[in-house]
C-alpha cells in the first residue's frame, strides 16, 4: 500500500477531539502536512509523523487523543506503519487591557517634568522602602531609551528568562532587595544606543507589563522617562494607575517642568491623581558638616508649588554625597533605613502609603485612557 499525506488526514479526521466534540481535523488540531517516508529498504515499514496541536500542555484529553490518533492511523493505513506524533500548545492570547495585571493593588507612577532630578533615584529607593515595610513591589524601568535601574541595583549581568504559565510564555522578573524588577536594560547593550522608532519602544514597554509574570504585588512603582512622550501614553491607555508622584528640584526651571508633568496626569482625559510631590536636592549637607544647610537650587519650591497645586508634599530628599555613590554602586541608601537618607526614603514610603489608602478610600479607580483620545 502507498501512503501518501491526504490517507493520514483523513484517518485523523475519524478521531474525535473531546474538547471540542469535533475530529482533529475540525478542530485545526492538525499543525502541519502529515511526513509520509517510503521504506528505504525491502520491508521495511511506512513512517509517518503528525504534529497535533493542544491548546494547552495540560490538556486532560491529550495522551488518549494521542494514542486514538496513533490507532487510526494504523487501522486505516496498516498496522506495521510506524507512527511519530508530536504535540504542540497554543500559546494563550495576551490578556485585555485593564485586565494585565489582576494581581496589583496599586500601580503608582514616579514622573518628572525634566531630566535629571534624580526621579530614577527615587522610585528605586521608595520601591525598597516599601519592600523593607513588608509590602510586596515590583518596579518597571519604563524609559525605554535611559534604562537605569539594573545598575542602581546591581544586576547589569543579569538576564531574565521565560517560564511557560497557563499556556503562554511569560518573563521572570529579577528579584534584588526584596523587589521584582525588569527594564530594557537586561536586552540591550548597556554600551549601545537603542535606535526605535516610537512604534517599537511602545510594543517592548507593553510585553515588559503584559508578558511577565509579576504575580501578587501591593505596588507597582512605574519608573517613567522624563517629560510627557508616547511612554507615558501608552502607560494611560495600558494600566490602571492609582496614582502619580511627582519629582522635581527646588529650582524654578524645573518647577516649571514639574506643572506640566501635573497637568498632564490631571488632563480631564487622562484624571489620574496627583498623590503627591517629592522635592529631591532640597538642600546641599556635606558628610563632615551634618547640621548645616545649603539651598543650591532654592529653598522650599516643591513646598510652595504643592500648596499652589493643593497637593500634598511627600518629602524633602536632600543632596548628600552617598545618595550618589549609593546608586552607582547597587546598593542605594534605603537598605539602610539607620542612616538619615536611608530614613528619609522609609518616611517617603510610609507618606505614600498613607496616601495612597485615602486616594482609594475617597476617590473611584482610575479609568484607562481610551485609544482614540
Amino acid at each position: 500500500m502507498t501512503l501518501y499525506p491526504q490517507l493520514i488526514i483523513d484517518a485523523l479526521a475519524t478521531v474525535t477531539y473531546a474538547g471540542t466534540k469535533k475530529n482533529l481535523v475540525e478542530s485545526k488540531m492538525v499543525a502541519d502536512t502529515p511526513a509520509v517516508s517510503a521504506p528505504q529498504n525491502p520491508g521495511a515499514p511506512w513512517k509517518v509523523k503528525v504534529v497535533l496541536e493542544f491548546p494547552r500542555d495540560t490538556d486532560p484529553f491529550l495522551r488518549s487523543t494521542v494514542k486514538a490518533a496513533e490507532a487510526a492511523i494504523k487501522y486505516h493505513c496498516g498496522q506495521d506503519v510506524e507512527v511519530t506524533i508530536e504535540t504542540e500548545f497554543k500559546t494563550a492570547p495576551r490578556p485585555e487591557v485593564g485586565q494585565m495585571l489582576p494581581g496589583v493593588k496599586n500601580i503608582i507612577a514616579v514622573s518628572s517634568g525634566k531630566g535629571g532630578v534624580g526621579k530614577s533615584t527615587v522610585s528605586a529607593n521608595l520601591a525598597i522602602a516599601l519592600a523593607r515595610l513588608g509590602y510586596r513591589v515590583g518596579l518597571l524601568d519604563t524609559d525605554i531609551f535611559g534604562p537605569s535601574m539594573p545598575k542602581m541595583f546591581n544586576v547589569e549581568d543579569e538576564r531574565p528568562y521565560a517560564i511557560k504559565k497557563d499556556g503562554r510564555d511569560l518573563i521572570v522578573p529579577v528579584e534584588q532587595y526584596g523587589v521584582k524588577l525588569l527594564s530594557i536594560g537586561f536586552f540591550v547593550s548597556p554600551t549601545t544606543a537603542t535606535l526605535w522608532r516610537g512604534g517599537m519602544a511602545t510594543s517592548a514597554l507593553k510585553q515588559l507589563i503584559a508578558d511577565a509574570d509579576w504575580g501578587e504585588l501591593d505596588y507597582f512603582i512605574l519608573d517613567t522617562p522624563p517629560g510627557t512622550s508616547d511612554i507615558h501614553l501608552t502607560l494611560l491607555q495600558t494600566l490602571p494607575i492609582t496614582g502619580a508622584v511627582i519629582v522635581s528640584t527646588p529650582q524654578q526651571v524645573a518647577l516649571a517642568d514639574a506643572r506640566k508633568g501635573i497637568d498632564m496626569y490631571r488632563n480631564e482625559k487622562v484624571n489620574v491623581p496627583i498623590l503627591g510631590l517629592i522635592e529631591n536636592m532640597a538642600w546641599f549637607t556635606p558628610a563632615e558638616l551634618p547640621e548645616n544647610r545649603y539651598y543650591i537650587f532654592g529653598k522650599e519650591g516643591c513646598k510652595q508649588l504643592a500648596e499652589e497645586m493643593n497637593v500634598p508634599l511627600l518629602a524633602q530628599i536632600p543632596l548628600v554625597q552617598s545618595i550618589c555613590d549609593n546608586g552607582d554602586s547597587g546598593t542605594p541608601v534605603a537598605l539602610n533605613s539607620d542612616s538619615a537618607t536611608g530614613l528619609a526614603f522609609i518616611n517617603l514610603a510610609q507618606a505614600v502609603v498613607t496616601v495612597v489608602n485615602r486616594r482609594n478610600k475617597e476617590q473611584p479607580a482610575t479609568k484607562i485612557v481610551g485609544m482614540n483620545q
